[in-house]
């Protein structure tokens, strides 16, 4: 199975994409898609779709798993987030991908066994679990390769559950 790991952002949204294997989980992509802060709200949101579109079409993914909104103290900060988190749901439906969300908690879990963890901690689990020679890099890149890889364990532990 192929998963795009989303953390959403309206500046900076991290993507990633890991496919399950028989011998684990192979990162596939990661990056970013930025927009520039002078663009109106609507046009940075309608680039965010364009460019999440243009990752589907090249990678096919079957699933996706996006960052769910937890409390911010910032209310703009939370209210941009949500906008970029409903562009990044719009997208994968009109594509007919199915998505899971999960908790910051929950990632942590998955990803480094302890929900407390911090983000250093992830991001090393990150580069372990995909063999990767460096941390991924930007934060927002290696939290959507935290994210898909949630959801991976996540689906394994759906199937032993049958």
């Amino acid at each position: 199975m192929l998963v795009v790991g989303i953390d959403p952002g309206v500046a900076t949204t991290g993507f990633g994409l890991v496919r399950d294997t028989r011998d684990g989980i192979l990162l596939v992509d990661y990056g970013t898609i930025t927009t520039p802060p002078n663009m109106v709200l609507a046009q940075r949101l309608l680039l965010l779709h364009e460019e999440l579109k243009k990752i589907i079409q090249l990678h096919r993914p079957e699933s996706a798993a996006v960052e769910k909104l937890f409390f911010q103290k910032n209310v703009t900060t939370a209210i941009a987030v949500g906008q970029a988190r409903g562009v990044a749901l719009l997208t994968m439906a009109e594509n007919q991908i199915e998505v899971s969300e999960y908790t910051p908690l929950e990632v942590k879990q998955a990803v480094a066994g302890y929900g407390s963890a911090d983000k250093k901690q992830v991001q090393y689990m990150v580069k372990a679990l995909l063999n990767m020679e460096e941390i991924p890099y930007p934060d927002d890149a290696a939290d959507a390769l935290a994210i898909a890889i949630c959801h991976l364990h996540s689906v394994r532990f759906r199937d032993l559950q049958g």
